[in-house]
């Protein structure tokens, strides 16, 4: 294949030769920004040689394959297999490949062990060690760990996970020798993302509550700006799903009824129907009155008003009076 071919082109090449109506219910699945990115792509495409459509087709279903492998057991079980047909060559290629679009990730193998194991692993580790295989494993993992380190440790592992952005591979392979762990993810010499606000995030989504905040305290004393952003992703607008009627008729007390009108323009269905069944008969009408009279409105005033909804809730849920379950709990009363 032409070395000049980027991935934005193959990706392009692949599209046209799946045809209209697969590739349209591929776009489904991606960002306004990436279907941006691969319109203009496609539309730069001029005549495509069958023999690189043919070329396109098989590296992807060569991917396909190693990542469809490497999920079930394991990148030693994926060479294994693409080996054979392959040969080596190709198949070290193939998995440096998935390893530099981040299909493969480190760890691997720990992401398979029982949490409890994991913290034996790693109790003992500095907070940096701790937080970087923790940003690699799944969320639910990582939030049982995270519980049951030192409550002094908890922030602070919390702390540098969200401030991570990109580690080298030099040092994900040190970590991994450490516990010894023989992987070859980290084969190509790219630099793999982890960490980051949204890490942190999805495990304090899954711990306890005094362990959330106890983070979230001891977090608000040395970087309250961090602390805020955490809190934000935390809970969104379509989270009020997760109130009770009771809490959300709460809120209801405490919002405009334009920020209401706002914040439902793109709100789901599901979500609609909450609010709108707390509602009177002939509030919930008014409501919709509202939202049909108000005509276009710009993105960004909806999703400040979705924000002033939850800011609502935030300060509900600080003071006691509502609660939000988390970290896999069953009640979410009033």
């Amino acid at each position: 294949m032409k070395e000049e071919l980027t991935g934005k082109e193959k990706a392009a090449i692949l599209l046209i030769s799946l045809g209209p109506d697969v590739s349209s219910d591929i776009f489904k699945h991606l960002d306004d920004e990436e279907v941006e990115k691969l319109t203009l792509e496609i539309a730069n495409q001029n005549k495509i040689e069958p023999e690189l459509k043919k070329q396109v087709q098989e590296e992807f279903l060569q991917l396909q394959k190693a990542n469809d492998y490497i999920n079930s057991g394991g990148i030693s079980y994926a060479k294994k297999i693409l080996e054979k047909s392959f040969g080596k060559e190709k198949t070290r290629n193939i998995i440096n490949r998935l390893t530099a679009t981040l299909q493969v990730r480190p760890f691997d193998s720990i992401r398979k062990s029982d949490p409890g194991q994991l913290l034996n692993f790693i109790q003992g580790e500095h907070p940096q060690t701790i937080a970087l295989i923790l940003a690699y494993v799944n969320p639910s993992q990582a939030s049982q760990v995270l519980s049951s380190l030192a409550p002094e440790v908890q922030s602070e592992v919390a702390k540098r996970i969200a401030v991570m952005d990109r580690t080298s591979p030099e040092i994900i392979k040190e970590v991994e020798s450490v516990l010894e762990k023989k992987l070859s993810s980290v084969a190509a010499n790219e630099y793999a993302s982890a960490g980051g606000v949204q890490a942190i995030v999805d495990v304090l989504n899954q711990v306890d509550r005094g362990t959330e905040k106890n983070i979230l305290d001891k977090l608000e004393e040395d970087d309250p700006e961090l602390v805020e952003e955490i809190k934000k992703r935390m809970f969104v607008f379509e989270d009020i799903i997760l109130l009770s009627d009771r809490a959300v008729q709460l809120v209801l007390r405490q919002v405009e009824t334009h920020d209401l009108a706002l914040a439902l323009k793109t709100a789901s269905e599901e979500v609609e129907q909450l609010i709108t069944g707390n509602m009177s008969s002939r509030a919930a009408e008014m409501l919709q009155e509202d939202i049909e009279f108000m005509g276009p409105v710009r993105i960004r005033e909806v999703e400040d008003a979705q924000q002033r909804i939850v800011n609502v809730i935030r300060q509900l849920e600080e003071s006691g009076e509502i609660i939000i379950a988390r970290g896999g709990e069953s009640e979410v009363i009033v």
